[in-house]
Formats: C-alpha cells, structure tokens, sequence
C-alpha cells in the first residue's frame, strides 16, 4: 500500500497549537513575575521600616538603660533619619561624634508626614524623637507610604515606650479636659 502524500504528519504540533501554548505559559510567567515583584516590594518596604523601628527601639532602651537623652531626628524631605547621644545643651546642632547611627527610606518606604502628640506636625521640617531615661519626650506617628501607595503610620507612644507599625492612617488621640471625661474624676468631684 502505497501512502498518501497529502496525509498530514500525526507526530507534530500545528503552528496555531504552539503559538496557544507559548500564549499561556507568557501568561502564567507574566503571574508569577508580578506575584515575586510584589513579595520584593513588601519584603523592601518591611525591611526599610524595621530599619527604623530598631532605631527608634534602640534610641529608648539605650536612653532607659544608660540616663542619657538620645535623639532621632528625621527628614521627611530628604527622606532621611540618624540617631544621636545629645552631648551638649546645643540641641539645634548635630556634632558628627555624636551620630550613633543613619539611614534613608525609599521609593519603598516614603515618609509623608510626621505628627506630635502635643498637635504639631511637618511636612518639610525635620522631626525630632527625643527619648531619656523616663522613655520619649513626646510620642507621636508618622505616616509613611510604600510603592503601591498604600498608607502606613508607625505610632511612637510616650506612655509606655512602645512603637508598633499599622496599615492606614491613624488618628491621634488628643489630651481631654477633665469636662470631656464620661465619668467625674476623684480630684475634681466634690
């Protein structure tokens, strides 16, 4: 029997075939491409904002265990922070012996704005986090954006030293007046 010339090979792909098969693994790489990049900009952001975090932990515990005043001074405008022992009564400037540490943020990690506790705030004016042997002068939160523009403010509270990151913006609680409080007060009831 003699076999046909114009009977097809069995054996090999079609050119529709293998352009389908190239169109969905481009697809499944394109995925994972944008899964991994994602990771690597959480794990950036995570890392810059741990950076901080530690000075700032390292600032109050130090400040605690030595009685000396620490400060960390950051810049949201070169986007900036160091870490200093305040030395001198001097406290508007920095002597470069007394840089215990400094670092930078990122496109991963912008700050955006800096709020006292106290009501002040910056936008352009470096922040400063004084900390002694009694824990922060003043606490505080700054809003920070990673680089899907979400918004996170890391909270620095005076009262018990403690600095924790959340997702979102945060409002500050203001000091109440005795009126404001719910409930009379021992010192002011009669």
């Amino acid at each position: 029997m003699a076999q046909s010339r114009l009977q097809p090979n069995a054996s090999g792909l079609t050119l529709a075939e293998l352009m389908i098969t190239l169109s969905v693994l481009a697809l499944f790489i394109m995925l994972a491409n944008t899964a991994v990049l994602s990771r690597v900009q959480s794990y950036r952001f995570k890392a810059q904002i741990q950076d901080f975090v530690s000075t700032l932990q390292m600032a109050v515990m130090s400040a605690a265990e030595t009685g000396r005043r620490y400060e960390v001074i950051v810049d949201p405008v070169a986007q900036t922070y160091l870490l200093r022992q305040i030395t001198t009564s001097d406290l508007a400037n920095t002597l470069p012996e007394e840089v215990i540490c400094d670092g930078e943020f990122g496109r991963a990690c912008r700050v955006d704005k800096i709020v006292f506790d106290d009501g002040d705030s910056t936008t352009q004016e470096p922040a400063k986090f004084r900390a002694g042997h009694r824990g922060w002068a003043y606490g505080g939160q700054i809003v920070f954006y990673d680089e899907d523009d979400r918004v996170f403010t890391l909270l620095v509270n005076r009262l018990n030293r403690r600095i924790e990151i959340v997702e979102g913006e945060v409002e500050l609680l203001s000091p109440q007046g005795a009126d404001a409080l719910p409930f009379p007060t021992p010192a002011l009831a009669r």
